[in-house]
């Protein structure tokens, strides 16, 4: 079984060109955080996942996939945050309740208006997230 999103489907310019107006704004700020966050360059995973690092896991089945460490989408109606590890982390959960308007998936943290959150707790929340993922796939 292979994912049908993969990296570099389309180019970052590109992705950025099909964001809806009313994300382009709040796109290139992610895109600023992210790149300061985790120190990786920007790679669009299918058409509107902007991921940043990857790593490789593996299925029950043996198959292993490569996905994005963290990332972003910047959907019509909310911005989805990828935060790999979830959100059992009990410094994730207390972030959390710093950061402002946001609602939660089981890996995506959503966000309506990037203006009703604070920035700095996101990067907290990221770096918190990318810290696990590394004691999780050591090889990184």
């Amino acid at each position: 079984m292979s994912l049908k999103t993969q990296a570099n489907q389309i180019t970052l310019v590109e992705c950025l060109h099909n964001v809806e107006t009313k994300r382009e704004d709040e796109a290139k700020t992610l895109l600023a955080l992210f790149t300061k966050v985790t120190n990786e360059q920007a790679v669009v995973w299918g058409k509107d996942i902007i991921g940043f690092g990857h790593y490789t896991y593996k299925h029950n089945s043996g198959s292993s996939e490569k996905w994005p460490l963290t990332g972003f989408s910047p959907r019509k109606t909310k911005l989805c945050i990828y935060i790999m590890p979830g959100f059992e982390d009990e410094t994730i959960k207390t972030l959390l309740n710093q950061l402002g308007k946001h609602s939660l998936g089981k890996s995506c943290l959503y966000i309506t208006n990037l203006a009703k959150v604070d920035l700095t707790i996101l990067a907290q929340i990221i770096t918190r997230s990318l810290n696990i993922m590394q004691q999780r796939y050591p090889q990184l």
